[in-house]
């Protein structure tokens, strides 16, 4: 899964004031200022993201039931979205992703010469054409990319099949390029027809469920899949930018969302909800129980400007999640499988397995660990996420140093 990955563009609202000159004339009209940082948008973006690796880590039925981090993303992303196309759409479509792609080229070069190293090749699937066309999902990635499949891994370290394991969060980066590409036409649809366009992924969601429309080909299926379970989110983004949600009475939203998250729950436990087959597994569900909390969240929006007092320690670790957001998620399921191959290697110790067995298995040591190595990859390949937005590489953007280190400067976004 994790969470989630929308980049900012270069537009004005990625850029802070400079200095004041008093020796500069004042204009007639006052300039437009960017806007500052929503820290409320910050939160959730890095309360997403910390659920994700905590949820593919242990694997809780009910964590995306607390959190539903992938439909908090979409809205985010629809959200900025939204803003940016108040310039020309060819212009943000590219400048997103400009931001999108480089990260996963990393990912992909690394990744990929890993599972040539160890074999993989066009006799594989018995189609080298096929294959050599289907690589470039890597650089664009309209389809879900490649991987091989069945992999060994490095006994101790990195655990066996850990090629499906880098390619696991790939699923978001072709479903967010589907939504950038698709948001101009979908802001011209919220303009003319605001409610109909964000109820209408919900529609499809639930005619895909009960099998009353299907395509052929599982990519072509995979991709409607998630463009129905998420789509309404985005959009919701987008009509909150819009305005949309603040034309209704204040009664509407507290009223309404907790019905319709009620029936999304009580779908995904009429179709079997437990662990293993949560609501990842249960789309439908998905779909209606994320598009009401986020619809609740959303309304709440308190759109900070600042932090409040109690947030205010957290400022640090937020920013540093934000900013490299995107190697995070590319790069979570490799360091959970790799903190898992080394944790597993204490049972080797006798002391060990003879007075602390509860210890060894526990997982909580093994999420330590696992952001110990995330720590490690936004340290050794965070600067693609830079380079991808024009700055100049940074090794830990936390905002410790200030303007001048790119502190509130940059506002990279998820």
């Amino acid at each position: 899964m994790t969470a989630p990955l929308p980049l900012a563009g270069t537009d004005a609202t990625d850029r802070a004031d400079g200095p004041h000159d008093p020796s500069r004339p004042e204009p007639s009209e006052p300039a437009a200022r960017p806007p500052a940082r929503d820290r409320y948008f910050d939160l959730l973006r890095a309360v997403a993201l910390f659920r994700v690796v905590l949820y593919h880590l242990m694997g809780w039925a009910w964590l995306p039931v607390l959190f539903p981090s992938m439909g908090v993303m979409f809205a985010l992303a629809g959200n900025l979205m939204a803003r940016s196309l108040k310039r020309p759409a060819v212009q943000v479509v590219r400048g997103r992703m400009r931001r999108l792609l480089p990260p996963l080229w990393l990912l992909g070069a690394i990744g990929v010469s890993g599972m040539l190293a160890q074999g993989w090749s066009p006799d594989d699937d018995g189609h080298p054409g096929w294959w050599f066309l289907h690589l470039t999902f890597w650089v664009l990635p309209l389809s879900d990319p490649p991987y091989a499949e069945g992999l060994a891994g490095v006994p101790g370290v990195l655990g066996e099949d850990w090629a499906a394991e880098l390619a696991g969060p790939l699923w978001y980066i072709r479903a967010y390029l589907w939504f950038v590409l698709l948001s101009p036409l979908l802001l011209k649809a919220l303009r003319v027809l605001p409610w109909p366009t964000i109820a209408a992924p919900l529609v499809l969601s639930g005619i895909l469920h009960f099998g009353w429309f299907s395509l052929p080909g599982e990519r072509i299926d995979s991709a409607l899949t998630d463009f129905s379970t998420f789509g309404a989110c985005w959009i919701l983004g987008m009509a909150h930018q819009q305005g949309v949600l603040k034309r209704l009475p204040q009664y509407v939203v507290p009223s309404l969302a907790p019905l319709v998250g009620a029936f999304g729950l009580w779908f995904a436990f009429h179709e079997g909800f437990r662990g293993g087959h949560d609501l990842d597994s249960i789309p439908f569900a998905q779909a209606v129980w994320s598009f009401a909390t986020v619809l609740l969240l959303l309304h709440i929006s308190p759109s900070w400007a600042e932090w409040p007092g109690r947030l205010r320690r957290w400022d640090r670790v937020i920013t540093l999640l934000n900013s490299r957001a995107v190697t995070i998620y590319l790069w979570h399921n490799v360091c959970i499988l790799v903190a898992a191959g080394l944790y597993d290697r204490l049972w080797g110790f006798e002391t060990l397995e003879r007075n602390v067995p509860w210890l060894l298995e526990s997982s909580w040591p093994v999420l330590v660990l696992t952001w110990i190595l995330i720590s490690g990859c936004v340290l050794a390949f965070g600067w693609a996420e830079d380079l991808a937005a024009r700055r100049r590489p940074r090794l830990w953007p936390d905002g410790s140093g200030g303007r001048g280190s790119g502190g509130r400067r940059d506002r990279a976004r998820v």
